[in-house]
């Protein structure tokens, strides 16, 4: 498994995985490329969109670090982290997440983020269980979300 940077010729792949996420657990969210080169490849507050990739070239998840801003949507604080994680269904449990991880603590520690945020919906048994498995601790909970942090530092 390659662990690299997202690539605007990415967009697609990551694009695809989302819509197999939401195909399998049914919760809608925007999917396509563009929202993908926006929020994710391309964000103004972007710290690393990381792409983990098999043998072949296929991508197989990718996660994002960005910079929280005063008044983002999760209410997480300015300065602190926000991190997303997507894994293909496909590639669950062959340790996409934590290969993911790896990088984007490495970029954490390099921008002297203290925390991350990863703000989960409360019925994402699979998300919760890796952010634990990662070391996030709950800190908070949100209208239908549990807030997970990571301190870096």
């Amino acid at each position: 498994m390659i662990i690299r940077p997202a690539r605007l010729s990415d967009a697609e792949a990551m694009s695809r995985i989302l819509t197999d996420i939401i195909a399998v657990t049914q919760r809608q969210r925007p999917h396509d490329q563009d929202f993908v080169r926006d929020t994710y490849i391309n964000n103004p507050h972007g710290i690393l969109c990381s792409v983990a990739e098999d043998a072949n070239g296929e991508v197989l998840g990718f996660q994002s670090l960005i910079r929280a801003a005063e008044g983002n949507k999760y209410g997480v604080s300015a300065g602190w982290g926000i991190i997303g994680t997507h894994v293909s269904p496909r590639a669950a449990r062959r340790g996409v997440g934590k290969a993911l991880f790896s990088a984007t603590k490495l970029a954490a520690e390099n921008t002297g983020l203290q925390n991350i945020d990863a703000t989960i919906g409360v019925d994402n048994t699979n998300g919760l269980a890796y952010y634990d498995a990662i070391g996030f601790q709950s800190y908070r909970t949100g209208d239908n979300t549990i807030c997970k942090r990571f301190s870096v530092f």
